[in-house]
Parts: C-alpha cells; sequence; structure tokens
C-alpha cells in the first residue's frame, strides 16, 4: 500500500501514466460503476482512479450485501473484492449473475489463487484481478474492453430482434390464397415443436423465408440460425464446412475451424437443397443426425450437439429415392414435418399484394414515392407463369419501378421473359460476336440483356455477375428505353 502514499497524501500525487489518461478520457455513454470494497484505502484509490473517466458515474459499497441491494439501478460493471466482511465474493457473483447475467463483473483480490480464479471465471466473471501495482494500468484496458464487449452484445441482440420482428408469423410470408393458408397452418404447427421440418417448392418461392420464419418464432431462436446449401459448396469441401477441422488436418488447416453443426448449437441448422448431397455424405450425415455427435475432420474428440434441423429442395426427394440418388432412411429421416410451396402461378391475387409490397418496399429504400401499377400492368401480371417465382417478381417490380414515369407502372414497364427469348447463353454471345460493327453501348446492352435472360431478370444478380452496382444496370436499361 506504500505506493499510494507521498509527503501524507494519496491521491493527487499517485502516478497516473499517458497511457491510463488516454484510456480513462475516451468519451462514451454514461456508465454506471459499482465498487465492492472493504479496505478503505484501497476502495479510495479504485473510486479516484475510476472517476477519472467524467463518463463514469461510481457508487462505492464497503460490503456485498449493500450492493446486491443496489442491483435495481443496473449496473454496468461491479468491481468486487473477493474477501469481504460479510458474504464472499463468490456468493455475491453469483446473486449478480441470477439478477442480470449481463452485468460485468471484475474480480479483484489480493491472492493469486489459480483455482479460485478460474472457478470464477467459470461462474460468469470478466476477468480476476491481483491487487499490486499493475493495477492502475490494467484496470481502464480491462473496462474499456468489456464496455466494448457489452456493445457488441447489445448489438447482436438489437439485430436478433430485428431479425425476430421482420420473420414474424404474421408478416414473413404475404398471400391470401388459400394454398398459402394452409402453409400458415403449417408454420404455426412448425413453430411449437423441435420437429425436422423438409421444405419443398420451385426455386424462388421462398424456401429460406419459411426456415427463418419457424426458426425466429420457436424455441430456438435464442441460439443462431446457421444456414448451408449444398449445391454451392464442392463435395470435397462439405464435410470440413459442416463438421469443421482440427488444425493440420489438410493442407492449408493452420488453425482449427468450428463447422457449421458447432454453430447451430442451440439453435437451428438449415440444409438448403439436400437433393444435391453426396450419397457418401449422406451415410455421414445419417449417424450425425441420429446420434447428434459428430468428429472434426482430422480430430478424434466426439463433439455432442442439440439443434433442430431444417431441410429443403426444390426437387421431389422421393422420385430422388426410387433413382438411387437420396438414401431412403435418411429420406424419412428428413421428412418430419413436410411443407410445401406452391409456385406463385398458382396463388392468383397474391401476385398483385407480393407486387404491391415489393414497390413499397423499393420506394422505402430509395426514398422515393411509390408508384401505382395501372389496370393493364395488374393483367400482364396476373397472366405471367413466373419461372423464377416470388424472386423472379420482386426482381420484375424494382425494374419497372425504375423504368415508370408519372408515378405509374404501366404494361410496357413490366419487361417479362418470354419463352422464345430465353435464349441460351452462349448462342446469345455467339450473335454477338458475328454483328458486323456495333457501338460501345450496343454491345454494353447486348451483354446486358443476355444477363437479364439467363437470371430471369434478377438486376442484383446480374449487378453481382458484372461486378457493377444495381444503379448502372438500372442506368443502362433506362437509357434504351427511352
Amino acid at each position: 500500500m506504500g505506493i499510494l502514499f507521498q509527503n501524507g497524501n494519496i491521491f493527487p500525487s499517485m502516478p497516473i501514466t499517458k497511457t491510463i489518461i488516454k484510456v480513462m478520457r475516451t468519451k462514451s455513454n454514461s456508465k454506471l460503476i459499482f465498487i465492492v470494497e472493504d479496505d478503505v484505502i484501497y476502495g479510495k484509490m479504485l473510486k479516484y482512479l475510476t472517476e477519472l473517466n467524467p463518463d463514469y458515474t461510481v457508487y462505492w459499497f464497503k460490503k456485498g450485501k449493500e450492493c446486491l441491494e443496489k442491483l435495481h439501478l443496473q449496473p454496468h460493471i461491479v468491481l468486487l473484492d473477493y474477501s469481504l466482511p460479510d458474504i464472499s465474493g463468490k456468493e455475491v457473483l453469483e446473486k449478480i449473475k441470477r439478477v442480470n447475467n449481463q452485468i460485468g463483473v471484475i474480480v479483484i483480490s489480493g491472492q493469486q489463487d489459480i483455482a479460485t480464479a478460474v472457478e470464477l471465471l467459470q461462474m460468469g466473471a470478466y476477468d480476476y484481478v491481483i491487487k499490486n501495482e499493475e493495477i492502475k494500468e490494467r484496470l481502464p484496458h480491462i473496462m474499456q474492453k468489456l464496455f466494448h464487449n457489452q456493445q457488441l452484445s447489445e448489438e447482436v441482440e438489437t439485430l436478433k430482434e430485428e431479425l425476430g420482428q421482420k420473420f414474424q408469423l404474421e408478416t414473413s410470408l404475404i398471400g391470401q390464397s388459400e394454398s398459402m393458408q394452409a402453409v400458415y397452418t403449417l408454420l404455426k404447427k412448425a413453430a411449437k415443436t423441435n420437429i425436422t421440418v423438409s421444405i419443398t417448392g420451385e426455386t424462388g418461392t421462398g424456401k429460406e423465408v419459411v426456415a427463418k420464419t419457424i426458426h425466429y418464432n420457436s424455441e430456438q431462436k435464442k441460439g443462431a440460425f446457421v444456414a448451408i446449401n449444398m449445391a454451392a459448396i464442392p463435395a470435397e469441401l462439405i464435410e470440413s464446412e459442416l463438421f469443421g477441422y482440427e488444425k493440420g488436418a489438410f493442407t492449408g488447416a493452420i488453425n482449427r475451424k468450428i463447422g457449421k453443426l458447432e454453430e447451430a448449437h442451440n439453435g437451428t441448422l438449415f440444409l438448403d437443397e439436400i437433393a444435391e448431397m453426396d450419397l457418401r455424405l449422406q451415410a455421414k450425415i445419417l449417424r450425425v443426425l441420429q446420434e447428434r455427435e459428430f468428429v472434426r475432420v482430422g480430430g478424434t474428440k466426439t463433439i455432442s450437439f442439440d439443434c433442430r434441423v431444417i431441410v429443403a429442395t426444390h426437387r421431389n426427394l422421393l422420385e430422388w429415392v426410387k433413382m438411387g440418388r437420396f438414401r431412403e432412411d435418411l429420406y424419412y429421416r428428413l421428412l418430419g414435418l413436410p411443407i410445401h410451396l406452391p409456385p406463385l402461378r398458382e396463388r392468383g391475387n397474391d401476385i398483385l399484394l407480393l407486387s404491391d409490397y415489393f414497390i413499397h418496399e423499393f420506394a422505402r429504400s430509395n426514398r422515393q414515392n411509390p408508384p401505382a401499377l395501372s389496370r393493364e400492368a395488374k393483367e400482364k401480371l396476373l397472366r405471367y407463369p413466373f419461372a423464377g417465382n416470388v424472386r423472379e417478381l420482386r426482381a420484375l417490380i424494382e425494374l419497372a419501378s425504375v423504368l415508370c414515369d408519372n408515378g405509374l407502372i404501366d404494361d410496357k414497364d413490366l419487361k417479362l421473359q418470354k419463352a422464345s427469348a430465353a435464349l441460351p447463353y452462349q448462342s446469345t454471345f455467339i450473335s454477338i460476336s458475328e454483328t458486323e460493327e456495333m457501338t460501345m453501348r450496343e454491345y454494353e446492352w447486348k451483354i446486358i440483356q443476355t444477363y437479364l435472360q439467363k437470371y430471369n431478370n434478377d438486376v442484383l444478380a446480374v449487378a453481382d455477375k458484372l461486378g457493377v452496382g444495381k444503379s448502372t444496370i438500372y442506368r443502362i436499361i433506362k437509357a434504351h428505353q427511352n
């Protein structure tokens, strides 16, 4: 304690380094700090050190029970002495965490006991700090790091809440048709249990939206929603993606990687395009789902997991079982509660409801007034078969919102895909190369047309494939409509 005194004055002459001043003066929102310390001299030192930051409001308690009585004030951080006169620091920590697990607790102790430190950290303490001269340097940094972690946790919780609102049962899917009413009924049943769900439907019908809606309205919403597309990952890499791998498992495995199964623990694992899974991997997945355990690639330790499984495919899985392309035992393991999403062409006036939703969503994101659909445009939409389903409709409406004039989407603004115009990707480029002469703008327009045809008028996909902004695609289209 001698380091605290100099010429009979405790704190004004206490050596404070530039590093401490810099950390202490870091601006943040007002934070409430509790200090629980029965040693008067050390308590004053901690209070002085903490109050160097003007954004901190500090309360100092000499007994553990005094701190517990004030927990309703919701402190951000508690600096907790391990040895207290009325109650043990361990018991105070336990009760703090029981009241509010988000309160950060930094245990400060004169005992350099590793076993005690480990036990307290396992109980939820953020850090264990020894009472020595280094505390003046360390404590401000530890507190700043804890505040940063708390902020990140709050942001994650906010995002989860926003996602939960976005995928509410009543609003995540739009449609009043009889076929969609049947889907809503099944969604509500799926959300009440942890049964495996198998979602089928054509490409673009909204299978992932349904999977997320089930997740965010179920008990699993507290965990992560982890999606993996079986068709998007090469067969030789899919195992390491699902199971993870140990350091040195193969060339390039310089660190351990956590797989999707571990990420989804206590949450939901969404296996999209499940029919594309390799037969060899199907056997492994069957065993993993039965036993609820796996081993990382290159590892020996068995890892248990518990998560809900939702699968999706645009294929007829039963037909694939008959063809020998999908294991029958895995099929029945995954079948669970089947939900079939009807194609858009069978949903009648849902097309207009969705169109209106996409019009307003696009206008809101671009800070524009939403245009209206003309009678001719509505009739054109209702006659169109929509091979790309809801995804195609969204792209079509976004494009029409850009092309339209005077706040009205007319039938001429709806650039529908004609069967005769759906030229193969390569043949379109052959026609470009065989053209005798074209300007750069004409070549540019031909390329845009080709990609729009190839990706069912999905402007976002075209922009991504061509490596340009969405606004560039819209500008080029607009220029060629005038």
